[in-house]
């Protein structure tokens, strides 16, 4: 937060968890008591514990209603907080991070289902609540490289002829985002 003062700019850092509709309202309130309005929210949850990982045959529910509760309820709960406030003022963006996964095979049933669902709810969510200048997309980003992540095992664990080729047939830019 110290480079947005820097710049000018103000910050807010509240506290909360999408898993909980309590604490999905008590962030919005509490940056509605800040700045009186919200303008813009971008949903990109991740669960607390990771990704369940394994074949179809070993992935619990709990593991399921996890991610779905995380990824997909914790942005309807997020959107109903925010909803009314940018309903009365006639304007509103909300961005869901969701994944190529949710369109296309890759990652595990958890994730991959997870994603779908929050594709088909921000379909659903755009139609409902466009009429009153809410727009609401999702943006499904590919293969992006982090510390932990998926890809960073897949460099890690195959040889670098392995990676080069994978590169080369699946990512127009030659690289990893």
């Amino acid at each position: 937060m110290s480079n947005i003062h820097s710049l000018g700019g103000e910050a807010l850092l509240v506290e909360g968890t999408v898993a909980e509709e309590t604490s999905a309202k008590a962030v919005v309130e509490q940056l509605l008591e800040q700045w009186g309005q919200i303008d813009i929210l971008v949903n990109n949850a991740a669960a607390p514990g990771g990704i369940a990982r394994g074949p179809l045959a070993t992935i619990s529910d709990d593991d399921v209603l996890e991610d779905l509760n995380t990824k997909v309820v914790g942005y309807l709960r997020c959107a109903r907080a925010v909803g009314p406030f940018m309903t009365d003022q006639g304007w509103g963006r909300i961005i869901n991070i969701a994944s190529i996964w949710g369109r296309e095979h890759g990652g595990n049933i958890s994730y991959m289902s997870a994603k779908a669902a929050l594709i088909g709810a921000t379909k659903h969510a755009g139609l409902s609540l466009a009429g009153d200048g809410i727009l609401v997309n999702s943006i499904a980003p590919g293969s992006i490289a982090h510390a932990e992540g998926s890809w960073e095992r897949f460099q890690n664990e195959n040889p670098p002829d392995v990676v080069a080729s994978f590169i080369e047939q699946n990512l127009p830019m030659g690289k990893f985002g």
